[in-house]
């Protein structure tokens, strides 16, 4: 079964840009919560994300992974691949 991942962004942010590409380069699909100029969305996904109101905010199987730093840091790690199968 594919893991849920859910992104939440906005569409001119480098840092979103850069996780959307290295879930796009390892082949994974994700749901992105473009949250521009959307104060509820932004707070939902503060509230989600334990209080974190900066983008993007990730999530794998409703799992809070952080934001880009955090998903890199876990790829270079080795402990991104296993989230994702």
């Amino acid at each position: 079964m594919a893991p849920k991942v859910e992104i939440y962004t906005w569409r001119t942010c480098p840092y979103c840009i850069r996780a959307k590409s290295l879930l796009a380069q390892k082949g994974i699909e994700f749901i992105e919560h473009s949250i521009d100029g959307d104060r509820e969305a932004h707070s939902q996904m503060s509230q989600r994300a334990s209080g974190r109101t900066s983008v993007p905010q990730i999530f794998i199987n409703d799992q809070h992974i952080g934001g880009c730093d955090d998903i890199y840091a876990l790829n270079s790690q080795g402990k991104l691949d296993p989230l994702l199968v």
